[in-house]
């Protein structure tokens, strides 16, 4: 039994790809871009050395403008 849309009436099977991308692509791709946002953030907040393979026990921690080295 096939599944006929009577909105859309009897496309083509590229036509139907090509409207089911329409429809959802653009979500898909806002799903990707905040994926990559946030793994992006979450690379900023992380301590120097974690951002470069030092374990973070011999990392030290950022530092901040106005702070000084002890």
């Amino acid at each position: 039994m096939t599944v006929l849309p009577l909105h859309l009436g009897s496309l083509h099977p590229v036509e139907q790809a090509l409207t089911l991308l329409l429809a959802f692509g653009p979500f898909l791709l806002l799903g990707v871009v905040i994926v990559v946002r946030r793994r992006q953030d979450a690379a900023d907040d992380a301590p120097e050395g974690v951002r470069e393979g030092v374990p973070p026990e011999q990392a030290r921690p950022a530092q901040r403008d106005g702070q000084r080295d002890r």
